[in-house]
């Protein structure tokens, strides 16, 4: 077999073989296929696309380049959750711990923020003392002990991943769908998981801006899920504004806790509600709807709380800041964005709000940026929100003072405020099954 024929097979429009896939997939992992032979095959997928058949067997195959995670030591349906990165997209914090409530294993493996959008592991070793690195056993412990544990991915979960990703990055063929589907699933595949839940995000602030691309990608990532033997369900939800009024790592922690204990902010905790249910439905807990009551009851009894506390006691991080977040890292620098006029608050470019906490030190520009867990921006007013002439709408966090000029620049064209209320957009777009598309009103 020769990865010369591979490619022109696929300019010309053809479907690939999984023998065709194997020894592609084997070769990227081996090193053995030049990366110019790489990237041809990469943009020819790019301009070509794949059909479902192979997009499924490329991603099993790349899942299982690398280590597969046996979570067969916990009992029970186990569920992970995804989201494709958003601002302020702490749910992972919540849903997990509303899930384990409601009797469903969480064993999740999450990553880190680069960029714009934020990741679960920094979040969460903004927790004095909490590890992010277990052993399995220690790691299967936790979700017995806990009904969750949350830790950072393996070094070898799909290792052709990491290789394709890094030359998608830099040939421009990161936006294709068959290659941004079978990258996530490939890791969600070789997680071990019985179930997934996605959450597709969609506007300013996501990978995918459109809400015809988001749904786009959450079916195919369904039909892979699906063919691999892996119940699966994707949400399409909004990122046209933050999620919550939390942006950083510290914040955001100390906001997913109160979401926990009943106070947290509106569209949080509705979209965390929505995406937890999901997880409970798909462990077979009952329909949709009762699933809703289970994790409104979650919160309400205090029982997902405490599934959080026990998580964070089990690796190690001291769980008395989930009740007083005085006790998490604090910025030494406070600084107001106030309104330059009277209105109403019409929208936020939410990838510049994103940027602007990463200026000041809440996210990575690269992978060896070093994150300031104490870093970021607390939203004082969302979309539709009235706005007086001087009012605060965000408060920059921060140890690096020389960066709060650039940052509150930044965070000012974001926004937009006009004379008339907006309209009023759905937190929850439309949901994914392999039954097909149900989108929803808002």
């Amino acid at each position: 077999m020769r990865m010369v024929d591979i490619i022109h097979n696929k300019r010309i429009g053809g479907e690939l073989t999984r023998e065709e896939l194997e020894f592609f997939v084997q070769g990227v992992t081996g090193g053995n296929i030049p990366d110019y032979q790489v990237s041809a095959l990469l943009m020819a997928i790019c301009f070509r696309s794949m059909a479902a058949r192979e997009i499924a067997d490329l991603t099993d195959l790349m899942a299982h380049s690398g280590e597969m995670v046996d979570l067969s030591p916990i009992d029970g349906f186990k569920v992970d959750k995804h989201s494709t990165g958003g601002v302020g997209d702490k749910t992972t914090l919540i849903v997990a711990p509303v899930a384990a409530a409601c009797g469903v294993r969480v064993a999740k493996m999450s990553g880190r923020g680069l960029g714009h959008t934020g990741g679960t592991i920094d979040k969460l070793e903004s927790i004095p003392g909490f590890r992010t690195a277990l052993p399995p056993e220690e790691f299967f412990e936790a979700v017995r002990r806990a009904g969750l544990a949350v830790v950072g991915q393996s070094g070898n979960l799909a290792p052709a991943d990491k290789k394709l990703y890094a030359l998608r990055d830099v040939t421009d063929t990161v936006e294709s769908i068959p290659l941004i589907a079978s990258s996530i699933m490939s890791k969600k595949l070789a997680s071990g998981a019985d179930g997934i839940v996605l959450d597709v995000k969609t506007g300013s602030g996501a990978l995918m801006k459109t809400l015809e691309d988001s749904i786009a990608l959450a079916k195919t990532m369904v039909e892979i899920g699906e063919h691999n033997g892996r119940r699966t369900i994707a949400l399409i939800t909004d990122m046209d504004r933050p999620l919550g009024t939390a942006i950083g790592n510290a914040v955001e922690v100390a906001e997913a806790a109160d979401t926990l204990r009943g106070h947290g902010p509106e569209d949080l905790t509705a979209v965390s509600i929505e995406l937890a249910a999901n997880m409970v439905f798909l462990a077979g807990k009952g329909s949709l709807a009762e699933c809703r009551e289970k994790a409104h009851e979650a919160i309400a009894s205090g029982a997902a709380f405490g599934c959080l506390k026990r998580m964070v006691e089990a690796q190690g991080g001291d769980s008395r800041v989930l009740d007083d977040s005085e006790r998490f890292p604090q910025a030494r620098e406070r600084c107001d964005l106030t309104a330059d006029r009277g209105g109403f608050l019409l929208s936020t470019d939410t990838e510049a709000v994103g940027a602007a906490s990463m200026m000041l030190g809440a996210g990575r520009e690269t992978k060896d940026s070093v994150i300031d867990p104490a870093a970021g921006i607390l939203i004082r007013k969302k979309t539709g929100d009235r706005v007086e002439r001087g009012e605060p709408l965000a408060t920059l966090l921060t140890d690096r003072p020389e960066t709060l000029d650039e940052a509150r620049r930044h965070l000012r064209t974001a926004i937009r405020i006009g004379q008339e209320p907006p309209k009023k957009a759905p937190l929850v777009y439309a949901r994914i099954s392999k039954d097909g598309i149900e989108r929803y009103d808002g």
